[in-house]
């Protein structure tokens, strides 16, 4: 019997009809999985995430969900196999942050039906998960984005469905909650879900996601263990930018890096008009950022 869940199958896929984002994307992506999508700003991260969920209906090839075409599920009931958590979200009532997570339980209910003592076990679980049981009756809008972030994760794990599509939930998120965000959906994935998440944090990916897409004007370059993904050659690439990669001595963890460009004559004389001083004071600042920024940071 097939592990896969979800495949796509040659899609082509944008916003305009004209010049497609998207182009001849083929992959599959098994029960248990942790999948990161990578790749720099415009890549097609989240419209691939977006064509995957049926939210943006392919030019040509197809999405299958379980052996089934996409398009071939009713809302309510692919909202049962497939939560799936947005970039931006706007918020325009003052709902409280349980009503925002109680929302995640509407496939299982009537229209007509009440919350039940189950709905309301589910959403408590979601919410301390998340920490943000403690702001459960505040109104959404009265919350700072990190908090709203975790609301809306705690809305999209009370749906209970075997696939979760996360773009970039630990956007927002202090380090502590970026990192339980990432070890909660491996947890998940050891007990048989499956997450496909839209990923920046390259050094957490590395760490925690059991396969990495790597994305680059609307292809994948790179589908692989992270090991084999996360690589300098592939990464610079991917990014357009020399990158290195390698891993922490002290943690084994990965260490991931820009290397900086250098000072040319152009962008001396932009410094020297930004800071306001002279030629030589420009030149020894430029220098002291060139020798700084070698410590790296995250791509």
């Amino acid at each position: 019997m097939s592990n896969t869940i979800i495949q796509a199958e040659d899609i082509t896929a944008g916003y305009n009809g004209q010049n497609p984002i998207l182009d001849n994307i083929s992959l599959s992506i098994g029960k248990g999985e942790f999948v990161g999508i990578i790749g720099k700003n415009g890549a097609g991260k989240s419209t691939l995430l977006k064509a995957l969920r049926g939210f943006l209906p392919v030019w040509s090839g197809r999405v299958l969900l379980a052996g089934r075409e996409i398009g071939a599920y009713q809302e309510r009931e692919l909202a049962k196999k497939i939560a799936y958590l947005q970039q931006q979200v706007e918020l325009t009532f003052d709902y409280t942050a349980r009503d925002i997570v109680m929302a995640g339980r509407y496939p299982y209910r009537k229209w007509w039906q009440q919350q039940s003592e189950e709905d309301k076990e589910i959403t408590a679980a979601c919410m301390k998960y998340t920490g943000v049981l403690e702001m459960a009756d505040k109104p959404i809008r009265a919350l700072s984005g990190g908090q709203r972030q975790r609301v809306l994760l705690a809305k999209v794990l009370a749906q209970q469905t075997p696939v979760l599509f996360l773009d970039e939930p630990a956007a927002g998120l202090d380090l502590f909650y970026q990192e339980e965000i990432f070890r909660f959906c491996q947890e998940l994935c050891h007990r048989g879900k499956t997450v496909v998440m839209v990923v920046h944090e390259l050094n957490l990916a590395a760490r925690y996601c059991s396969r990495l897409l790597l994305a680059r004007q609307g292809r994948i370059i790179a589908d692989d263990v992270p090991e084999r993904v996360l690589t300098d050659e592939l990464l610079t690439d991917g990014y357009g930018v020399s990158i290195r990669s390698g891993r922490n001595p002290e943690t084994g963890h990965a260490d991931i890096y820009t290397l900086p460009e250098p000072m040319d004559e152009e962008k001396l004389r932009l410094l020297a008009t930004i800071i306001g001083s002279d030629d030589r004071n420009a030149e020894k600042t430029a220098q002291a950022i060139g020798k700084s920024s070698m410590g790296g940071g995250e791509a």
